[in-house]
């Protein structure tokens, strides 16, 4: 499909997110987009941030009424909105039924386009997963892990809705997003302290230390990063009917592990055998009821590293920033707003 240039208007879910307002400011940029409406649960003054093409309004895409109003008129519906750690339940009622009102809204409004957000997690976390995950694969859910299961389960559902209709489908798998604007992820880190149970062994190794800092269990495992503005201009070339519909993979160039993230904030890295990983990820699987942050240890367990030549090739896409320069704007602003020494 070839690219098209006449002026459109955008409907955005969750343009207040750390991808949101990258990709706010990225449509602005554009001379082919006319209009962005957004829609969130949050206060968010568009003026305050010196956007001046984007509208917004304060509503849940658990109420059609409000889908309706984000969708009447919209030519691309750019769908961000997603619970990532909330409870369980919660975030099944939102992920699943919310993004399928967002889905049925914009095919009843005859959007030309839909985009939409997955993740790396769609392709699950398995043994058996190839070294370089490619579009080609199909959603393959860690069931332990639930916004594994989620992503998996909505991009069939998605599939399920725009069979037979007119809209155009880009759905991309990002992985880890981090950057200035991603500061959740810095407070989310699991790490441990010297108070609490470390081995006797390490704790008078790290007595000797001069200053008292975080430790984070590094497993090993290899992840990607990509920062929310290159994720934003992939999503900005979707909006304009660059490249082919379909799935795309977004990741920087390069690999970090938890000590690399561990040297970024200052802080310890304690190497973690692989049995220990496996054996808390088995008992996270056992326990009747788990903080669902919890089950992010799933993650851990096996690398999903992703080829992205696709996006490259198709939308054109270039990334500006590698993993560790990502890494290391996300800890600086981490550090400007004192969630970090």
């Amino acid at each position: 499909m070839s690219e098209e240039t006449p002026s459109i208007t955008v409907g955005v879910t969750g343009p207040t997110g750390d991808i949101g307002r990258s990709l706010l400011r990225a449509l602005e940029r554009s001379r082919d987009v006319e209009r962005i409406v957004g829609m969130g649960r949050r206060p968010f003054d568009p003026a305050a941030e010196g956007l001046r093409k984007t509208e917004y309004f304060r509503g849940d895409v658990l109420d059609p009424a409000a889908l309706e109003r984000l969708t009447d008129g919209a030519d691309v519906v750019v769908h961000l909105a997603f619970s990532i750690m909330g409870g369980t339940e919660e975030s099944r009622r939102v992920n699943l039924e919310g993004s399928r009102n967002v889905f049925e809204a914009a095919v009843a409004a005859g959007a030309r386009r839909l985009v939409y957000t997955s993740s790396v997690a769609a392709y699950g976390f398995h043994a058996d997963n190839p070294a370089r995950l490619t579009e080609d694969l199909p959603p393959r859910a860690t069931d332990n892990h639930y916004y594994s299961a989620q992503k998996a389960e909505l991009e069939g559902t998605l599939s399920d809705i725009l069979a037979g209709t007119s809209t155009d489908v880009y759905v991309f798998r990002p992985s880890i997003v981090a950057g200035p604007d991603a500061l959740a992820l810095i407070q989310n880190i699991p790490y441990v302290t010297m108070s609490e149970r470390m081995p006797a062994a390490v704790l008078r190794a790290l007595e000797l230390m001069p200053v008292l800092r975080p430790v984070i269990p590094d497993p090993g495992v290899q992840f990607q990063l990509v920062h929310h503005d290159d994720v934003a201009t992939a999503l900005r070339g979707a909006v304009l009917g660059r490249g082919r519909p379909g799935i795309y993979n977004l990741a920087a160039p390069g690999t970090l592990t938890v000590s690399d993230l561990a040297d970024a904030l200052g802080w310890y890295s304690i190497p973690l055998p692989e049995l220990a990983v496996d054996a808390a990820a088995e008992l996270v699987s056992l326990l009747p009821f788990v903080p669902s942050e919890a089950q992010w240890i799933e993650a851990l367990r096996e690398p999903a590293l992703m080829d992205t030549s696709k996006a490259r090739r198709e939308l054109r896409w270039r990334p500006k920033h590698d993993a560790r320069e990502t890494l290391r704007e996300m800890v600086d602003a981490a550090r400007s707003e004192r969630l970090i020494r």
